[in-house]
């Protein structure tokens, strides 16, 4: 009776894992291992058209753009990146700084002979893209960014009082230490807190990411995304005070319960072109809370003519 049970379990086991998926890549998207920068990175390509770069942000990997780029690959060449450090990209000792991952896509985007693109970001990728902007504004036509601080930027030091943001001094080698092997609770921790409603950061995705961010060298890419902080918000200022504010079109997206309104007045000490937007029904992570009104808000965005 013991084996009969024992082999319940396993195929209940077995069952519930090949359940764990999360939305796939169109079949005609093309996996890119990209070297540059002293790192490589892990890259999704589809579609064809006026470019546009998907850039994710901490708690996920690229893989969470998987419905946004099915729309837009249908007019659009669409460009997805692991950041340096995360998901299966390679995880160097260093380079976490966001202006040296702003390099890490002006990169990418050399290597697929593309010039110009649509930016979309959200979270540390917001960070990343601005990088991006602010060195290259003439290779950005349109610019997303949601849900997400630019540090150095506008009302930086308020948020950082934030308790919810404990983790953005949370990091080194006895933090590693605690954390590993046990990837999934100190996620869970983002995921839940960070929704509207954590149901709606579904059972596949979290085992998807934990997986990812259980890989060798993940969670110190990530405990060092946060690290950077301080550096980001040097570089970020002198962006501003060499460059000035950017030109480009900019839609700053907040969800309902998480940045909101906050997300435009953030932007505009940054930029001077703001659209305001904000995802109704969700918290922080609008991808997985409120999907089809995130691709709605921004496929109409990127469609607009300048």
């Amino acid at each position: 009776m013991f084996r009969v049970l024992f082999a319940i379990s396993v195929l209940l086991t077995l069952a519930c894992s090949a359940k764990a998926e999360i939305q796939p890549f169109p079949a005609n998207f093309k996996i890119e291992e990209i070297a540059t920068n002293g790192a490589t990175i892990h890259v999704r390509v589809g579609g064809s058209g006026p470019a546009v770069v998907l850039l994710h942000g901490y708690g996920e990997t690229g893989d969470m753009w998987a419905p946004l780029a099915a729309v837009l690959a249908r007019d659009h060449t669409v460009v997805v990146p692991d950041l340096r450090g995360l998901g299966l990209s390679s995880k160097p000792a260093g380079g976490y700084d966001k202006k040296t991952q702003g390099t890490d896509v002006a990169g990418v985007l050399d290597a697929l002979h593309i010039d110009k693109a649509d930016v979309v970001t959200h979270d540390i990728g917001n960070m990343v893209g601005y990088a991006f902007a602010a060195e290259n504004p003439q290779r950005v036509t349109r610019f997303v960014l949601i849900d997400a601080p630019l540090p150095g930027i506008g009302p930086w030091e308020e948020v950082l009082k934030n308790p919810l943001l404990w983790h953005f001094r949370f990091g080194g080698p006895d933090m590693e230490r605690l954390v590993a092997g046990r990837e999934r609770i100190y996620l869970d921790r983002f995921w839940n807190e960070f929704s509207a409603d954590p149901a709606k950061f579904d059972e596949a995705s979290r085992v998807h990411y934990a997986e990812l961010y259980a890989l060798p060298g993940a969670m110190h890419a990530g405990f060092s995304q946060f690290a950077a902080f301080d550096q980001d918000a040097i570089d970020d200022k002198a962006f501003l005070e060499k460059g000035g504010k950017l030109s480009m079109p900019v839609l700053a997206i907040g969800g309902e319960k998480s940045f909101g309104p906050m997300m435009a007045t953030i932007m505009r000490f940054a930029a001077s072109d703001v659209t305001e937007g904000i995802i109704p029904n969700s918290g922080h992570w609008i991808m997985e809370e409120n999907p089809d009104a995130t691709i709605e808000m921004v496929t109409a965005f990127l469609s607009k003519k300048q």
